[in-house]
């Protein structure tokens, strides 16, 4: 018996009903193979590596420009503190909304500047002469080697070590927090930024880590790319990258101190 659907029929066998769709012919073949397949609505061009780069110079450049600017006008210790507050409020801001607004993200960068360009100044006229720039070659080398060491798969975030690294920044903050604290009763706090053994230990270790939050930034630019995600989010990554060398730098700068004395 033929349903009132012309496109199925109706079978009995063995006292069970089924349904079937006949055979279809030579030319709904064709068309059916040819029909374009769905694809959901584009959201704005992709994101590429060239993205990355051109918003990553743009960040690590404002804030460059930021820090020579602090330097050239010699502004006062003082608005370092600030001006790092206000960076780290925005930063934070930021990763926790993963916002893409260029604004936020190269306003971080210009605060930050200051900061660095303030810390920098102090360094290079209390501590050593060049120190700035040894800092400089640093952090440097250290974003070459382990963009290399990502690039020639000798080592690859997993999902574990994406937990280890994340975990570790969240127990770094921590320790330098209470160490900050103690400080404020105890000359030293815990000894953590002293120059001492456990201080030279404790500053490789911040070292390594930031070399570890490069290695997620790169993993991250390389899974969004893959992904296809939104042109925009290549301000997200640039931050990231920006933020992982802001961390690299500093910890240099302060282990190479160390080693330095001003004539």
């Amino acid at each position: 018996m033929q349903s009132r659907n012309p496109i199925f029929t109706r079978r009995g066998a063995g006292g069970q009903q089924t349904w079937s769709t006949p055979t279809p012919s030579v030319d709904q073949l064709n068309a059916m193979y040819g029909a374009p397949s769905y694809a959901p609505p584009a959201a704005g061009r992709a994101m590429t590596i060239d993205d990355v780069v051109m918003r990553g110079f743009m960040t690590l450049g404002t804030l460059i420009v930021s820090a020579a600017l602090a330097w050239y006008f010699d502004l006062p210790p003082a608005l370092a503190v600030p001006a790092a507050l206000v960076g780290l409020v925005i930063g934070l801001i930021v990763s926790f909304k993963q916002s893409t607004n260029p604004a936020l993200i190269l306003g971080y960068a210009v605060c930050y500047g200051v900061a660095i360009g303030i810390i920098s100044h102090i360094a290079d006229d209390y501590i050593a002469k060049g120190i700035v720039l040894q800092a400089v070659v640093g952090t440097m080398v250290a974003f070459g080697g382990t963009l290399a060491v990502y690039a020639l798969k000798i080592f690859r975030p997993t999902p574990k070590f994406t937990k280890f690294v994340i975990a570790a920044g969240f127990a770094a903050v921590g320790l330098m927090l209470l160490n900050w604290i103690a400080s404020i009763f105890v000359g030293g706090g815990l000894g953590l930024r002293t120059d001492s053994p456990l201080g030279w230990i404790f500053s490789v270790a911040m070292i390594l880590l930031g070399c570890f939050f490069l290695l997620l930034d790169f993993s991250e630019v390389e899974q969004g790319v893959r992904a296809g995600v939104p042109e925009r989010y290549s301000w997200l990554m640039a931050f990231g990258l920006t933020l992982s060398l802001v961390w690299l730098y500093l910890e240099i700068l302060r282990f190479i101190s160390y080693f330095s004395s001003s004539d």
